[in-house]
């Protein structure tokens, strides 16, 4: 773990990991609050990293010091719930010595009901002796290899402050002002942080110049189109939002996220049967969140039923949309759009 300024949530997930793990190894990189303090609650194993804009070379330092069979890492504002935790603790029971790396999916971000709204499949746990290394200055990761085990487990990223939201684009500007090339990977993440930040005519420039890249990762890909999506909306472009949109085609069979961006942009038209078309094909792709790219769930059940349900009403196929309105309300009963709904076809249905 790495970690600075963190004494509001290290309780949180130290308490529980200690009954787990063998050990604790946290890098800090400068903390200036009672970080420090609390650590060494939980293990004397802390070491100080000078902060050099780069969270590879810290998660490296501490990995270096790595003297188990296995290690896993964690942020100090992740959290286990009891459930996933009993389930760690059987997998580091049984874990097969042959393992090199396990996958766990990581939940970043959350609905108004605390379900996952947004999550990817992250390396966890890695083996030792195969002296993996984290690669990137921001948004590092290692690449998969090996005997590679995807695990049930599920990591929760909840956050209780804001980070700073210009450092990972600072960091990727310092990159370029230094003569630093940018790999692939780089590239695409420096693409949705100037969409993050709006600046999207630069985010329409480098995730063009990222598709370009042949070694360029299939799921980055796909996500690029998506993102690129987004950025020609928001400067009035729909045309070119769709063309992108259909260009992600060209790297692999729709997922459903690309579909529902798709089925919305025919939706804001106006044009009902072309967006039901899309939100049918949502429902259709493979719900398979085991391939390490970004995956949003109600993409493939709740989206696609919740707008199907008003295609169909605006088609005048009521007992049709009433179906789908079955169908999303079964999954988000309290969902302000449900409820409408609800009370809708109660008045024009009599159920």
């Amino acid at each position: 773990m790495i970690v600075k300024n963190e004494e509001k949530v290290l309780p949180r997930i130290l308490k529980p990991m200690k009954e787990i793990v063998d050990k604790i190894l946290i890098c800090d990189t400068g903390s200036t609050d009672r970080t420090k303090e609390i650590i060494r609650e939980f293990t004397a194993e802390v070491y100080d990293f000078p902060w050099k804009n780069d969270f590879s070379a810290a998660r490296n330092f501490i990995s270096e010091k790595v003297s188990t069979d296995y290690w896993m890492w964690l942020d100090a504002d992740d959290m286990i719930t009891q459930e996933n935790l009993y389930r760690l603790k059987q997998l580091k029971e049984t874990l097969s010595p042959n393992t090199d790396m396990v996958m766990m999916d990581y939940v970043t971000d959350f609905d108004e009901w605390n379900h996952a709204a947004f999550s990817c499949y992250r390396e966890r746990i890695l083996k030792t002796s195969r002296n993996f290394r984290w690669r990137g200055r921001v948004h590092e990761s290692i690449i998969p290899t090996g005997n590679i085990l995807y695990s049930p487990i599920q990591i929760e990223h909840r956050k209780i402050k804001p980070c700073s939201s210009f450092r990972n684009l600072h960091i990727y500007q310092q990159m370029i002002e230094e003569g630093e090339p940018l790999e692939p990977r780089d590239l695409f993440y420096y693409g949705r942080e100037l969409f993050y930040h709006k600046q999207y005519e630069y985010a329409i420039c480098v995730l063009k110049k990222f598709l370009k890249e042949p070694d360029g990762w299939i799921e980055n890909r796909l996500d690029s189109c998506l993102v690129l999506s987004y950025c020609y909306q928001a400067s009035g472009n729909d045309q070119h939002a769709l063309e992108i949109l259909f260009h992600s085609f060209m790297s692999d069979i729709p997922r459903a996220e690309i579909c529902c961006e798709i089925g919305k942009i025919f939706f804001m038209k106006q044009n009902f049967s072309m967006a039901a078309h899309w939100y049918h094909q949502a429902l259709l792709a493979p719900d398979n969140n085991q391939n390490g790219g970004f995956y949003i769930p109600d993409c493939h059940n709740f989206i696609p039923f919740l707008q199907l349900c008003v295609c169909l009403d605006k088609s005048g196929m009521h007992k049709e949309a009433f179906e789908f309105h079955r169908k999303a309300r079964t999954l988000k009963p309290e969902h302000p759009s449900v409820i409408q709904n609800q009370i809708y076809f109660h008045e024009i249905l009599g159920f």
